[in-house]
């Protein structure tokens, strides 16, 4: 009997497991007579074109199901634990840890560290290796997932060990060997505080991670946030302009080292610390197509292609040209104070093109978390009521429609990061709110076709339609 039973959720119409009889309640007993441990050793087993299966249903009742199918087809059921076992919580209390600096009160689940090397692959999450063992290495080799995204954030085992304040850490980092010898492709991450990973300890890091090359495939600096509630934990300060771009200079030189042996610029600098320093942003080609997106890197790089990308097909579609003249509106962007002057500069060129356009960008000021927190994710539904009411009240008016990046809210929901609905919006604005993708496509979509809307079902959950077609 396997410690975690892996009982089936759903069953997915027209799938093989429901060919097979399988129902909602069934339990998943082995596979090719092996116990599964968790999703991985499922899915590297599924993965043959004949297998069988072995489960219990509800009255009791073991099936052994025998399957033929296509390498790689998948079974077609949904599990009640995605992961298929425990999730692993973090053994750290890293100096810079997020979640410890945020205010009490919240809902509970915003308070879990993960540090799990699953979610690694499931969903690209960093994750610190203290939680493994030399047993879920040889796994990740044997079966060959990749890439596995790690947070480095130094490669000095003693320094290491502080700043994730785990004896263990610093041993851990021969797990990198392993998987380079294993083949396994890697991306790093190197969360950058001042006087701590910094400076030659920085450089340190980038030398030592280019041993791992090719198989490591990129590694990002990201400058760590810091909210204001950090009263007892380790003091850490901003970086300033001047430091911002002696960072920047030192992963510049590494790229062209790193670029000339190996065709990859491999390190790279956050936008953040670009928009700190004052410096424009790099050229396309040197993000190795965008590896590090997820961590804040090339963003807005990425933006600005895509909106002059729109901004092309708009003015050379003879047919698409009238139509955008003849647009009448007015609408309300509101976003983080890191994106705000890209956002800016893309609304007045599009306003520029179509007169009959007017669009207000403001930068909401985070005082839930403190102003030194500049994304658009973490922004919070009340600072975008009171900021945004403010405006109202001084006379501005919102127009018809208020756009927000949809990373300011929870996947998949239409809930803030402060529990503050859609729907709260809306009432205490009064005016739609439309949640739209971060590319600069969307956009330009989003500004110029009022049919770009949010729809919702009978449970409120959100679908963003344009011209009335899902996308």
């Amino acid at each position: 009997m396997n410690k975690t039973e892996h009982v089936v959720k759903e069953v997915m119409p027209g799938s093989i497991a429901e060919e097979m009889g399988m129902e909602a309640g069934d339990v998943l007993l082995c596979v090719n007579d092996k116990e599964i441990e968790d999703v991985f050793d499922y899915r590297y087993l599924m993965k043959d074109e004949y297998v069988e299966i072995l489960v219990r249903k509800a009255d009791g009742e073991e099936w052994l199901l025998e399957i033929d199918k296509d390498y790689d087809e998948d079974l077609g059921v949904e599990f009640e634990n995605g992961l298929m076992s425990d999730y692993r919580s973090c053994s750290n209390k890293c100096i810079f840890c997020f979640i410890d600096q945020m205010p009490p009160g919240m809902r509970e689940t915003l308070y879990f560290k993960d540090d799990d090397s699953r979610l690694s692959f499931l969903q690209g999450n960093y994750i610190t290796l203290t939680n493994m063992d030399d047993h879920d290495v040889e796994r990740i080799i044997q079966m060959q997932l990749a890439p596995i995204n790690i947070s480095v954030q130094t490669t000095n085992p003693e320094l290491r060990c502080k700043v994730l304040h785990n004896r263990f850490a610093g041993e851990k980092l021969r797990f990198l060997d392993r998987f380079y010898e294993g083949h396994v492709e890697m991306n790093g991450q190197i969360v950058c505080c001042k006087g701590v990973n910094d400076g030659e300890e920085l450089r340190r890091s980038i030398t030592d991670l280019m041993n791992y090359l090719p198989f490591m495939r990129s590694v990002s600096v990201v400058p760590a946030g810091i909210t204001k509630y950090r009263e007892g934990l380790c003091p850490l300060t901003l970086f300033t302009k001047e430091e911002a771009a002696r960072i920047i200079d030192m992963i510049e030189a590494y790229q062209k080292v790193c670029f000339d042996r190996y065709g990859l610029h491999f390190v790279h600098a956050s936008d953040e610390f670009y928009m700190l320093a004052g410096r424009e942003f790099p050229e396309e080609e040197r993000y190795d197509g965008y590896i590090q997106l997820e961590n804040g890197v090339g963003m807005m790089r990425l933006f600005r292609e895509e909106f002059a990308e729109a901004m092309r097909a708009v003015l050379n579609d003879q047919s698409g040209q009238q139509r955008w003249k003849g647009v009448k509106r007015a609408l309300t962007i509101a976003t983080g104070k890191l994106a705000f002057p890209v956002i800016q500069a893309a609304a007045e060129e599009l306003c520029s093109v179509c007169s009959g356009l007017t669009i207000h960008v403001f930068s909401i000021r985070n005082d839930f978390f403190g102003e030194t927190i500049t994304v658009a994710g973490l922004v919070t539904g009340q600072d975008l009521i009171d900021q945004l009411k403010e405006r109202q009240r001084a006379g501005v008016n919102l127009g018809d429609t208020l756009l927000i990046p949809a990373n300011m809210l929870r996947s998949g929901e239409q809930v803030f990061l402060d529990d503050v609905t859609v729907r709260d919006v809306e009432r205490a604005l009064g005016i739609p709110v439309t949640a739209i993708d971060s590319g600069g496509g969307d956009f330009v979509e989003a500004a110029l076709n009022p049919a770009y809307r949010m729809d919702r079902d009978n449970d409120g959950d959100a679908f963003v339609y344009v011209d009335g077609y899902d996308r």
